[in-house]
């Protein structure tokens, strides 16, 4: 029998709210039984997902970010969204170090750290209309007690 979950919540875009995110993101993959390391992966690239639609997305106004996650077999399917100001040049604002802050001690290396820590990555950007980044991470699921993995 296949597995499928979803779910969606959708919170303020205030800093206070990141960690937010982290736990629901965490408690809603706990599921899938991943490692430790693959949870870390998984919270460190929601992470930097909504801080990037808080700090880049809202740039100081307040609006609401949508988390959307789903589970379906062993994929860990995650989707965070803003109806911000969107981002003008998406495969520019994904090169490493590139950032529109540099006073702010910003490292422009959260594209690059979601690439690392999930298997796909797709960003989708309106200028005005806001920024859709999805995310995609397959956990592997460790043989029982004795078997192989």
């Amino acid at each position: 029998m296949r597995e499928h979950n979803e779910m969606e919540t959708i919170f303020l875009s205030v800093p206070e709210n990141e960690s937010f995110a982290r736990v629901v993101i965490a408690a809603f993959a706990v599921q899938l039984s991943p490692t430790v390391s693959e949870i870390a992966d998984i919270k460190t690239a929601v992470s930097e997902a909504v801080t990037n639609a808080i700090v880049h997305g809202y740039e100081g106004t307040r609006g609401m970010v949508t988390l959307r996650a789903m589970i379906d077999g062993t994929t860990l399917s995650i989707e965070i969204s803003d109806k911000g100001k969107g981002i003008a040049d998406v495969e520019q604002a994904m090169e490493p170090f590139f950032t529109t802050h540099p006073e702010q001690e910003r490292s422009g290396m959260g594209f690059s750290v979601m690439q690392t820590f999930m298997d796909d990555l797709h960003v989708s950007s309106t200028p005005g209309s806001g920024t859709i980044i999805r995310m995609r991470k397959r956990i592997r699921r460790l043989a029982s007690v004795g078997g192989t993995h």
